[in-house]
């Protein structure tokens, strides 16, 4: 079994030692390693939901996208590395990124025209230091979809509720519009996720969420 280093490593030193067929993801959070937790069945169906209904989308614009299996994005100013749920590429910008054919990292906004993070139990790490550093690198769309309503008040309400938050880059910032399940009144909602890469994605919040419950 790899243990991972106590202290506190570059980027460089991650990406080296990262074991092979482990079956297990990390990240690095400012120099430390972070063993992700197994994500639980409901997770994985909504990651696998989105995933195909994504890819529908972009193979339906003739774009050139991907998602690929396992990609880590390096922050612009910190030793942080992520490894999202789910990653749109645009592999016309991969000739300029240094790091992709040798450790299938991407550093630029560019090659990132959407980040998607399903919110576990470290919903911290979504709401605040993967948004901050998706921001910083100018990735222009960020989902945080939190299906199980973990996230902090300030951002899902009183009563929690689960939300999609869709995040959009406007001048180096993120705006952010929420989606609930339920609108004021309790009802279901069927409103369509407004999607500024896919502007014509024809999917509800109620889909999303349902994906999770089979």
């Amino acid at each position: 079994m790899t243990q991972a280093p106590s202290k506190v490593i570059t980027f460089d030193d991650f990406v080296e030692w990262i074991p092979e067929n482990s079956g297990k993801r990390y990240e690095l959070h400012n120099g430390v390693i972070v063993e992700m937790a197994q994500p639980v069945g409901d997770h994985e169906e909504i990651v696998g939901f989105l995933a195909q209904q994504l890819t529908a989308e972009y193979l339906r614009l003739n774009l050139p996208y991907i998602i690929p299996k396992t990609v880590l994005v390096k922050t612009s100013t910190s030793e942080s590395g992520y490894s999202p749920d789910i990653l749109i590429l645009n592999r016309s910008n991969l000739v300029n990124e240094p790091r992709w054919k040798k450790e299938s990292t991407v550093t630029q906004g560019l090659s990132v025209p959407l980040v998607v993070e399903v919110v576990s139990t470290n919903w911290r790490d979504d709401y605040h230091k993967k948004y901050a550093d998706y921001e910083e690198m100018g990735i222009p769309e960020y989902w945080i979809v939190d299906y199980a309503a973990l996230g902090g008040r300030e951002y899902i309400g009183k009563p929690k509720q689960p939300t999609i938050l869709v995040c959009s880059l406007d001048e180096g910032e993120y705006q952010v519009r929420k989606f609930r399940e339920s609108d004021t009144s309790g009802n279901p909602s069927g409103e369509r996720i407004k999607s500024p890469t896919f502007s014509d994605l024809n999917l509800t919040v109620q889909e999303i969420f349902q994906a999770g419950k089979f």
